[in-house]
């Protein structure tokens, strides 16, 4: 079996699956696990690979994501007579069933039935423990300011927590807001999420300034637990709980 990965979150899936050692090539953003992602080859980015590189590999599938990857990279390799397994989990269910999918594709089901086991698991505990619902704000860009709507998989696992989306009900997955209307929003919590853009804790500070919402309403959230799909899920959704139990005493 050679795989290729054109997905951060499906390169570190594959590897815990335990076919590291068939991963042919990944994408310059697939950075996990640390270090034995670094012996894999790169064939550009998510949203610009290397296609020929990648025919010439001749792998037997190459996993992508549709909201990572672009549809005409998709297309270009099946006519080239690749093998492609795409998904585009927003959900804890539909994640559990990314990963069994994936681990049939990839001839490791009871492997993947273990992850996709733990992600359900792990969904229905969290759920059970959500008391109050949070009323938050989760910023993935800065300048402009992005949120996300409830349409997306961060959305999901903080819903799952208690977590009500502000801003949910806006039509594009990633609408860009102003900072009056964070303001005038007044959530019970602000996340800055670590990724795509690198929000650190100096940015609480400069957001609290601009908008007024107490600094200790604004909290650094670890972006890769709250956004890749896949073996990271589980722990994700635990960390979700926490981000937002802990915005419930901060509340209180």
């Amino acid at each position: 079996m050679r795989i290729v990965s054109l997905c951060p979150s499906l390169t570190e899936l594959v590897f815990d699956l335990g076919l590291g050692d068939s991963l042919a090539a990944r994408t310059k953003f697939c950075v996990h696990p640390q270090p034995r992602v670094e012996a894999i080859e790169k064939v550009g980015g998510t949203k610009n690979p290397k296609i020929a590189r990648i025919v010439e590999l001749a792998p037997d599938v190459v996993l992508m994501n549709e909201e990572e990857n672009r549809i005409e990279d998709a297309e270009a390799l099946r006519a080239a007579g690749v093998n492609c397994h795409t998904s585009m989990p927003r959900t804890i269910a539909e994640t559990a069933a990314m990963v069994r999918s994936i681990g049939s594709a990839l001839g490791v089901d009871q492997r993947a039935e273990v992850i996709a086991q733990d992600i359900e698991t792990r969904g229905v505990e969290v759920a059970a423990r959500a008391h109050e619902p949070v009323r938050y704000v989760y910023l993935i860009w800065r300048e402009p300011w992005m949120t996300v709507n409830n349409d997306t998989f961060v959305h999901a696992l903080l819903a799952n927590a208690g977590g009500v989306n502000v801003f949910g009900a806006m039509p594009d997955r990633y609408p860009t807001v102003t900072l009056e209307q964070i303001r005038e929003a007044s959530p019970d919590v602000v996340l800055l999420s670590t990724e795509p853009f690198p929000f650190a804790e100096r940015h609480i500070e400069e957001l609290a300034g601009k908008t007024g919402i107490p600094r200790e309403r604004i909290v650094v959230v670890d972006g890769e637990l709250l956004s890749w799909h896949g073996s990271r899920t589980p722990r994700g959704i635990v960390y979700a709980g926490d981000v937002m139990d802990n915005a419930r005493a901060v509340r209180v």
